[in-house]
């Protein structure tokens, strides 16, 4: 590569990739690298939600809460495919919050984040709302209903990577940052190729450390010994799983859940049968490629949920669990559960130095604000020309939510799909099904079928269009069809993307 890139982004999750595709929208040149897959971290072990997190307003992180609660409307707007509104169901429990704390809460909630679009906090009769139905009888009474968003945080991520791609950034998946070497002027990065071993030179002006659990971990042995100095922030690992069991009720609201410890644990409705609950909050130590539930941590959440629902569920009743490593900032509060979401940003630019700048800590629900902030912090660095489009991905669609999409839409101009076929092409990809689907007149031309609506052509699209390379990436992070395969049709699958002719993923062409 001879010219140099404006930036280069060590890290393929939320942050890594918001901060490509804002880059690269404001005309810059812009370079990506992943070791694994998209989302293949933190990014795809969320709850879930697009909210503004009500619990922080105990820890009085009024700003936080602010930005986040104007972003979950901001994403609504541009991500109406994967984004969508939501209802959450708070009962009171005795003993623990009051109810008039509660509710002083949740008007702060309602009014701190100039709401727009979602209607506000009301109160429950649980006795009489259906909410109250699937909990145990007799223990709750009153609750509280108020509004969130709910999107497919791995999905979030991909598009991220796939609009930056679009307007010209080079996307590597499968390719680690092996060293870094720093210049007057450049970064000089050598890369490599996981899966050919080949390795290369990219040079780029500034670089962003958006590894994520392995952000210490890259300063360490990538960045830190060609520096000269040591990162002046610690970060925080904090471990949070997630359990999924079969249904636990038939509506579409979530619960929000207090605990004796203080505690907040979710039960969202999930891929149409399925229960998710989560999360929970312990340090951790160790390798994030490594994590798991601990059987600790879902007793926990069986525990915390057999609480309050007429069916108590079990260890027994858990069909997945999955587990993330939050990359927390370290302000040395004493319980993980207490340590800020905030993000914070270490520049590192001696005199006459290409800048690094470090990322510490997020959220799902503000990644777009913090690339705008990455930026700022960069701009003296950067083409004056690049200021020129600030705020400029806050007002664009993400690829497929440019226009809304409607099953009964999709299946006139494809009458040979089934509603759920339908239903689940339109909920995961928006207006992006019909390139999935093309020109194909019958089912039988969309050539193999896997099991749940999973075909060739979908799977063909995932690898040309979306980075996907195994079938993991396309069962667990491009949908979460991994539930409901069999394992004979997941080994169809696996067996089908290894022997594929290989396709190069178009890394500025748009699809």
């Amino acid at each position: 590569m001879t010219a140099p890139f404006d930036l280069a982004v060590i890290g393929g999750g939320i942050n890594g990739c918001g901060i490509a595709r804002d880059a690269a929208g404001r005309g810059l040149a812009v370079y990506l690298c992943e070791m694994g897959d998209l989302a293949g971290g933190t990014s795809s072990r969320s709850t879930g939600l697009i909210h503004g997190g009500l619990r922080y307003l105990e820890y009085c992180d009024f700003r936080l809460v602010r930005e986040a609660l104007r972003e979950r409307e901001v994403l609504l707007r541009i991500a109406p495919h994967i984004v969508r509104p939501l209802r959450i169901v708070l009962p009171c429990r005795r003993g623990l919050r009051p109810a008039w704390l509660l509710r002083l809460g949740l008007f702060v909630y309602d009014h701190i984040g100039g709401r727009e679009l979602l209607p506000p906090t009301r109160t429950l009769d649980l006795a009489r709302d259906p909410a109250g139905a699937s909990l145990r009888p007799g223990m709750f009474r009153t609750g509280f209903e108020f509004s969130d968003c709910r999107g497919d945080d791995a999905r979030l991520v991909v598009l991220n990577a796939r609009d930056a791609a679009n307007r010209g950034a080079v996307i590597r998946t499968r390719t680690k940052a092996i060293t870094a070497r720093r210049g007057d002027a450049n970064w000089e990065l050598t890369v490599e190729c996981l899966v050919t071993g080949r390795r290369d030179a990219v040079v780029a002006r500034g670089l962003v450390n958006a590894a994520g659990p392995w952000v210490e971990e890259t300063l360490v042995s990538c960045l830190e010994p060609r520096t000269g100095r040591a990162s002046r922030r610690r970060v925080r690992l904090v471990q949070g799983s997630h359990i999924v069991v079969p249904q636990l009720f038939g509506h579409e609201r979530v619960y929000m859940l207090q605990n004796p410890d203080g505690r907040i644990v979710f039960a969202v409705p999930y891929e149409g049968a399925y229960t998710l609950i989560g999360t929970t909050d312990r340090d951790f130590f160790g390798d994030p490629a490594q994590v798991v539930a601990t059987i600790e941590e879902i007793r926990y959440l069986c525990a915390a949920v057999s609480a309050y629902f007429a069916r108590p569920i079990s260890p027994a009743d858990v069909v997945w669990s999955y587990s993330g490593v939050r990359p927390l900032y370290d302000d040395h509060v004493g319980e993980a559960k207490a340590a800020t979401r905030d993000y914070v940003l270490e520049l590192d630019a001696p005199p006459n130095s290409a800048p690094l700048l470090s990322i510490y800590g997020g959220k799902i629900t503000t990644y777009r604000r913090l690339a705008e902030a990455a930026l700022e912090r960069l701009a003296p660095y950067l083409p004056s020309s690049s200021l020129h489009r600030a705020g400029w991905t806050g007002q664009t669609a993400l690829p497929g939510g440019e226009d809304a999409a409607t099953t009964a839409a999709l299946m006139k101009d494809y009458p040979f799909l089934t509603p759920s076929h339908a239903d689940r092409l339109v909920a995961t990809y928006g207006t992006l099904a019909q390139r999935i689907l093309g020109d194909a007149r019958t089912a039988a031309d969309l050539g193999m079928s896997f099991g749940a609506t999973l075909t060739e052509a979908e799977v063909r699209y995932l690898m040309a269009q979306e980075f996907a390379r195994t079938a993991a990436d396309v069962l667990w992070r491009r949908t979460k069809l991994g539930l409901v395969l069999s394992i004979a049709e997941a080994a169809a699958l696996y067996r089908f993307m290894a022997s594929a002719v290989a396709v190069t993923v178009p890394q500025t062409a748009a699809p």
